[in-house]
Protein backbone atom coordinates (compact mmCIF):
# COMPACT_ATOMS: atom_id res chain seq x y z
CA UNK A 1 0.00 0.00 0.00
CA UNK A 2 1.47 3.67 -0.88
CA UNK A 3 1.28 6.95 0.64
CA UNK A 4 -2.38 7.16 -1.15
CA UNK A 5 -3.74 4.01 0.16
CA UNK A 6 -2.59 4.95 3.56
CA UNK A 7 -3.93 8.20 3.61
CA UNK A 8 -7.38 6.93 2.51
CA UNK A 9 -7.75 4.60 5.52
CA UNK A 10 -6.38 7.29 8.05
CA UNK A 11 -9.45 9.69 6.17
CA UNK A 12 -11.54 6.51 7.17
CA UNK A 13 -10.67 6.98 10.94
CA UNK A 14 -11.00 10.25 10.70
CA UNK A 15 -14.85 10.49 9.84
CA UNK A 16 -14.98 8.55 13.30
CA UNK A 17 -14.87 11.59 14.97
CA UNK A 18 -17.75 13.20 16.81
CA UNK A 19 -19.19 9.65 16.84
CA UNK A 20 -21.54 8.26 19.36
CA UNK A 21 -19.67 4.99 19.17
CA UNK A 22 -21.81 4.14 16.08
CA UNK A 23 -20.38 1.41 13.30
CA UNK A 24 -18.37 3.41 10.32
CA UNK A 25 -20.30 2.88 6.88
CA UNK A 26 -16.97 2.48 5.40
CA UNK A 27 -14.87 -0.75 6.70
CA UNK A 28 -12.19 -0.73 8.30
CA UNK A 29 -9.21 -3.17 7.71
CA UNK A 30 -5.26 -4.45 8.83
CA UNK A 31 -3.00 -2.14 6.90
CA UNK A 32 -0.34 -4.02 5.68
CA UNK A 33 3.18 -3.90 6.83
CA UNK A 34 4.87 -1.06 4.58
CA UNK A 35 7.81 -1.98 2.57
CA UNK A 36 9.94 1.45 4.27
CA UNK A 37 13.48 1.72 3.87
CA UNK A 38 16.42 4.31 4.36
CA UNK A 39 19.10 2.50 2.93
CA UNK A 40 19.45 0.79 -0.37
CA UNK A 41 18.69 -3.28 -0.81
CA UNK A 42 22.69 -3.98 -1.23
CA UNK A 43 23.07 -1.73 1.82
CA UNK A 44 23.34 -2.82 5.18
CA UNK A 45 20.99 -1.48 7.75
CA UNK A 46 21.77 1.48 9.90
CA UNK A 47 20.05 0.12 12.77
CA UNK A 48 19.24 -3.67 13.47
CA UNK A 49 15.61 -4.57 14.69
CA UNK A 50 17.03 -6.31 17.11
CA UNK A 51 19.39 -3.55 18.54
CA UNK A 52 16.96 -1.01 18.19
CA UNK A 53 14.49 -2.97 20.46
CA UNK A 54 16.71 -4.30 23.14
CA UNK A 55 18.02 -0.31 23.53
CA UNK A 56 14.36 0.91 23.69
CA UNK A 57 13.69 -1.73 26.09
CA UNK A 58 15.33 -0.09 28.76
CA UNK A 59 12.82 2.76 28.53
CA UNK A 60 10.18 1.59 31.74
CA UNK A 61 6.44 1.97 30.05
CA UNK A 62 3.37 2.15 31.92
CA UNK A 63 0.93 -0.55 30.43
CA UNK A 64 -2.64 0.07 29.39
CA UNK A 65 -5.62 -1.87 27.59
CA UNK A 66 -7.32 0.30 25.07
CA UNK A 67 -11.12 -1.23 24.78
CA UNK A 68 -13.50 -0.32 22.36
CA UNK A 69 -17.63 -1.07 22.79
CA UNK A 70 -18.75 -4.10 20.47
CA UNK A 71 -20.25 -2.58 16.90
CA UNK A 72 -22.67 -4.10 14.15
CA UNK A 73 -20.32 -5.03 11.66
CA UNK A 74 -17.36 -6.96 11.07
CA UNK A 75 -17.11 -10.52 12.69
CA UNK A 76 -16.25 -10.06 16.02
CA UNK A 77 -19.87 -10.98 16.80
CA UNK A 78 -20.94 -8.32 19.45
CA UNK A 79 -17.75 -8.29 21.15
CA UNK A 80 -15.93 -5.86 22.43
CA UNK A 81 -12.62 -5.14 21.05
CA UNK A 82 -9.01 -4.66 23.45
CA UNK A 83 -5.95 -5.20 23.37
CA UNK A 84 -2.48 -4.16 25.57
CA UNK A 85 -0.71 -1.25 24.85
CA UNK A 86 2.17 0.28 25.90
CA UNK A 87 2.97 3.46 23.70
CA UNK A 88 -0.05 5.65 25.55
CA UNK A 89 1.11 8.91 26.63
CA UNK A 90 -0.31 12.36 27.64
CA UNK A 91 -0.97 14.86 24.84
CA UNK A 92 -2.30 17.96 25.35
CA UNK A 93 -3.68 19.72 27.76
CA UNK A 94 -6.28 22.38 26.53
CA UNK A 95 -8.00 20.88 24.37
CA UNK A 96 -7.48 17.27 26.33
CA UNK A 97 -5.75 15.08 24.35
CA UNK A 98 -3.96 11.74 24.66
CA UNK A 99 -2.08 9.28 21.81
CA UNK A 100 -1.50 5.51 21.41
CA UNK A 101 0.38 3.77 19.27
CA UNK A 102 -1.10 0.73 17.58
CA UNK A 103 0.56 -1.69 14.79
CA UNK A 104 -0.99 -1.38 10.97
CA UNK A 105 -1.46 -5.23 11.19
CA UNK A 106 -3.33 -5.22 14.15
CA UNK A 107 -7.05 -6.88 14.23
CA UNK A 108 -8.35 -5.20 16.77
CA UNK A 109 -7.67 -1.49 15.64
CA UNK A 110 -10.20 -1.73 12.95
CA UNK A 111 -12.33 -2.70 15.14
CA UNK A 112 -11.81 0.37 17.54
CA UNK A 113 -11.45 2.51 14.45
CA UNK A 114 -15.26 1.32 13.48
CA UNK A 115 -16.41 2.35 16.78
CA UNK A 116 -14.82 5.43 16.50
CA UNK A 117 -14.40 5.40 20.65
CA UNK A 118 -12.12 4.43 23.16
CA UNK A 119 -11.36 4.06 27.00
CA UNK A 120 -7.49 3.67 28.04
CA UNK A 121 -7.51 1.58 31.29
CA UNK A 122 -4.37 1.81 33.35
CA UNK A 123 -3.14 -1.29 34.88
CA UNK A 124 -2.09 -1.41 38.63
CA UNK A 125 0.72 -3.97 39.26
CA UNK A 126 -1.76 -6.91 40.40
CA UNK A 127 -2.74 -6.77 37.08
CA UNK A 128 -0.05 -8.89 34.94
CA UNK A 129 -2.02 -11.52 34.19
CA UNK A 130 -4.96 -9.64 32.76
CA UNK A 131 -2.70 -7.48 30.33
CA UNK A 132 -1.40 -10.88 29.03
CA UNK A 133 -4.65 -12.02 28.66
CA UNK A 134 -5.19 -9.21 26.34
CA UNK A 135 -1.79 -8.87 24.42
CA UNK A 136 -2.75 -12.32 22.43
CA UNK A 137 -4.48 -12.71 19.36
CA UNK A 138 -8.04 -15.25 18.34
CA UNK A 139 -9.42 -15.27 21.88
CA UNK A 140 -11.92 -14.08 24.06
CA UNK A 141 -10.24 -11.46 25.62
CA UNK A 142 -13.05 -10.57 27.85
CA UNK A 143 -14.11 -13.56 29.31
CA UNK A 144 -14.33 -13.84 32.62
CA UNK A 145 -13.07 -10.20 32.90
CA UNK A 146 -15.04 -7.66 34.98
CA UNK A 147 -15.83 -4.49 33.31
CA UNK A 148 -18.87 -1.48 33.08
CA UNK A 149 -19.30 1.17 30.71
CA UNK A 150 -17.41 4.22 30.57
CA UNK A 151 -19.67 6.55 30.81
CA UNK A 152 -19.73 8.47 27.25
CA UNK A 153 -18.27 5.94 24.67
CA UNK A 154 -19.70 2.91 26.63
CA UNK A 155 -16.22 0.98 25.86
CA UNK A 156 -15.35 -1.48 28.62
CA UNK A 157 -14.27 0.32 31.58
CA UNK A 158 -12.16 -2.94 33.40
CA UNK A 159 -12.38 -3.64 37.24
CA UNK A 160 -9.39 -3.00 39.76
CA UNK A 161 -7.73 -0.09 37.37
CA UNK A 162 -5.75 2.69 38.54
CA UNK A 163 -7.40 4.81 36.39
CA UNK A 164 -9.68 4.90 32.81
CA UNK A 165 -9.71 7.81 30.28
CA UNK A 166 -12.90 7.76 28.17
CA UNK A 167 -12.11 9.28 24.42
CA UNK A 168 -13.36 9.76 21.22
CA UNK A 169 -11.20 9.57 18.10
CA UNK A 170 -9.80 13.07 17.10
CA UNK A 171 -6.92 12.14 14.57
CA UNK A 172 -5.07 9.14 12.99
CA UNK A 173 -1.42 9.66 11.35
CA UNK A 174 0.88 7.06 10.01
CA UNK A 175 4.30 6.37 11.48
CA UNK A 176 6.56 4.03 9.94
CA UNK A 177 4.50 0.70 10.79
CA UNK A 178 2.16 2.13 13.27
CA UNK A 179 -0.53 4.41 13.27
CA UNK A 180 -0.58 7.43 15.69
CA UNK A 181 -4.28 7.71 17.23
CA UNK A 182 -4.81 10.61 18.97
CA UNK A 183 -8.16 10.81 21.29
CA UNK A 184 -10.26 13.78 22.25
CA UNK A 185 -10.67 12.74 26.73
CA UNK A 186 -14.62 13.40 27.74
CA UNK A 187 -14.45 11.76 30.68
CA UNK A 188 -11.72 10.19 32.67
CA UNK A 189 -10.70 9.25 36.74
CA UNK A 190 -8.76 7.46 38.82
CA UNK A 191 -9.23 4.87 41.94
CA UNK A 192 -7.37 6.88 44.25
CA UNK A 193 -5.68 3.33 45.51
CA UNK A 194 -2.62 3.96 46.70
CA UNK A 195 -1.18 1.20 44.89
CA UNK A 196 1.86 1.06 42.11
CA UNK A 197 1.53 1.01 38.32
CA UNK A 198 2.32 -2.06 36.28
CA UNK A 199 5.77 -1.67 34.28
CA UNK A 200 7.15 -2.75 30.95
CA UNK A 201 11.18 -3.02 31.27
CA UNK A 202 13.71 -4.75 29.08
CA UNK A 203 11.13 -7.10 28.10
CA UNK A 204 8.69 -8.00 31.24
CA UNK A 205 6.99 -6.84 33.62
CA UNK A 206 7.92 -5.07 36.77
Amino acid sequence: MGHAGMAAAAVRYLRSTGTTGAALNASVEALPRPELRCVGEDERAVIAAAEFRNVLGNFATGVTVVTAPATTDGDSEGRPAGFACQSFSSLSLDPPLVTFMVGRTSTTWPRIARAGVFCVNILGAHQGDLCRGFAVSGTDKFAGVPYDAAPVSGSPRLAGTLAWIDCTVHAVHTGGDHLIVIGRVNALGATGEDEPPLLFHKGRFT
